[in-house]
């Protein structure tokens, strides 16, 4: 475990590199930093970008590469550690913006079981409910829900186009949000939805994605910012609103977490509940 000391890295209080052991845990993609902007960045220096849950402190667990890929079992190995040291790093939420198309019930599916082992000894999880709402020529597509967004117990969200407004009353679903139900099971997914589309925050310098998409870079100011699309950047809104909800309230239960995101969220017009659940947060 790495205790990052740098002034900009004071409030990741460890990081482990499951990619490589003993690596240093840098996010050389991107993803993730963007992510924890999302999740927690706070207003400083000028800055009037914020997070969701600004207070929060940040444990660093890598599972994907430069290129934004990795391996199952590194997650399944970084979710069993987040368990396993959640009272010494004070753990309450894992954000998993990451999946794999499903291809058995979550019964048999190791990785959903690791999620189903985090949420049962107290950890609220959420993940992402993937980028398969319709294919290349803009059909929409059913079922394409991915794994571990198919666990039960998982806040599972969906992406929502806030339309670069304050205002909810203009917000549509993202066509390329996935809808349910799930492929095997048929399970209700997702749970709901949050803003994904377009999103500002944190770019990782150096990294990949900004190298490969530097159209997406916001210019000035003293940091670097990059807006980014997908239901990997609503779950990590919604991670963020669940640390706030456990704030307010220290002894929520995951289910009881997950319970009152869904019954505050508000309807979509015209989307149903393959697409948005229970609305957006």
């Amino acid at each position: 475990v790495r205790k990052p000391a740098d002034a900009p890295y004071r409030r990741v209080v460890a990081a482990v590199d499951f990619t490589q052991p003993g690596g240093p845990g840098l996010d050389h993609f991107g993803h993730g930093t963007h992510l924890a902007g999302i999740v927690a960045g706070e207003s400083r220096d000028g800055v009037t970008f914020s997070g969701m849950a600004p207070g929060a402190h940040l444990v660093n667990l890598r599972v994907m590469d430069k290129d934004g890929t990795g391996f199952t079992s590194d997650v399944i190995e970084a979710l069993d550690w987040a368990v396993a040291n959640k009272d010494r790093f004070r753990i309450r939420v894992v954000n998993l913006s990451l999946g794999h198309p499903i291809a058995e019930s979550w019964r048999d599916d190791p990785l959903v079981q690791a999620v189903e082992r985090a949420t049962a000894a107290g950890l609220v999880v959420v993940t992402s409910a993937g980028n398969l709402g319709k294919t290349a020529d803009g059909t929409p597509v059913v079922g394409g829900i991915v794994s571990p967004g198919n666990a039960p117990s998982a806040i599972t969200v969906g992406a929502t186009n806030a339309k670069d407004t304050a205002a909810r009353s203009d917000d549509v679903m993202a066509t390329y949000s996935s809808r349910g139900p799930t492929f095997k099971d048929g399970l209700l997914k997702p749970d709901l939805v949050a803003p994904g589309n377009k999103v500002v925050s944190l770019a990782a310098v150096g990294s990949s994605m900004l190298r490969e998409f530097p159209e997406w870079k916001i210019e000035g100011g003293p940091f670097d910012y990059f807006r980014m699309s997908g239901t990997s950047m609503s779950a990590a809104v919604v991670a963020g609103a669940a640390a706030l909800v456990l704030e307010a309230n220290p002894a929520v239960t995951p289910a009881q977490a997950k319970f009152a995101l869904q019954m505050t969220a508000g309807r979509i017009a015209e989307a149903g509940l393959i697409e948005q659940g229970a609305g957006e947060l």
